[in-house]
């Protein structure tokens, strides 16, 4: 697991410190996004060409991470 959150990386000088791929600008819910949206592995790293898969596996670990350890509620649908 450590090996993994070791690609994502928070400087608060790049992209308003929202945590993104180490060495890159590209942002984890970016990546979570086009997964929730039925992107593949495959159409991301299209996208992406300098993502390896195991990028999008970090950011998949970095949600799971911040889903156990904080709370976010959210509003309901009226």
């Amino acid at each position: 697991m450590s090996e993994l959150l070791e690609r994502i990386e928070i400087t608060p000088e790049v992209l308003h410190g929202k945590a993104r791929i180490k060495g890159t600008r590209v942002a984890v819910y970016m990546v979570l996004e086009m997964l929730a949206g039925d992107y593949s592995f495959d159409e991301i790293l299209k996208e992406y060409p300098h993502l390896a898969p195991e990028d999008i596996k970090a950011c998949l670990q970095y949600a799971a991470v911040a889903a156990r350890d904080e709370l976010y509620p959210l509003e309901a649908n009226v």
